[in-house]
């Protein structure tokens, strides 16, 4: 199996735990660090994924979230087909960096796309014939592949 994490699930880690929701997808995210740590799945990430987390003001959770990237075994540098394949993601009214993380995704053939964005979750099921790759939320993810 075949996993993208975008940033979102990444800087879930070091977010505030106090809220159920919150707390519930850092443990999945946990835990599917594990299963990429045991060789069961592999963590397929992108230089957008880097980029990202570079922008994040915090130096301590920037350095904490960025350490963890030493766990993927596939760094995606988007090529030119990516960048065309984001416009085109663009213009079904994704997000810049989000319509990045997706040509990414499907450039290095992760089987899914891991968030916890919400709004990225419900336009990847409306324009889901569109994409390449399946998104989802981690604990879902995690609660229907594992468990």
């Amino acid at each position: 199996m075949r996993l993208y994490l975008d940033s979102c699930c990444l800087n879930r880690l070091t977010d505030d735990q106090s809220q159920a929701r919150i707390r519930q997808e850092a443990e999945a995210v946990e835990a599917i660090l594990g299963l990429v740590r045991e060789g069961k799945a592999t963590w397929v990430s992108s230089t957008v994924v880097e980029i990202e987390i570079n922008r994040n003001p915090d130096a301590d959770r920037r350095h904490e979230v960025a350490a963890l990237l030493a766990f993927a075994e596939e760094v995606v540098v988007p090529r030119s087909r990516s960048a065309e394949r984001a416009a085109f993601l663009q213009k079904l009214g994704f997000d810049p960096f989000d319509a990045l993380h997706l040509a990414c995704a499907e450039q290095g053939q992760a089987d899914v796309f891991l968030t916890t964005d919400d709004d990225l979750i419900r336009r990847a099921g409306r324009c889901s014939k569109e994409l390449r790759t399946r998104v989802g939320n981690p604990v879902s993810w995690y609660l229907e592949a594992v468990l």
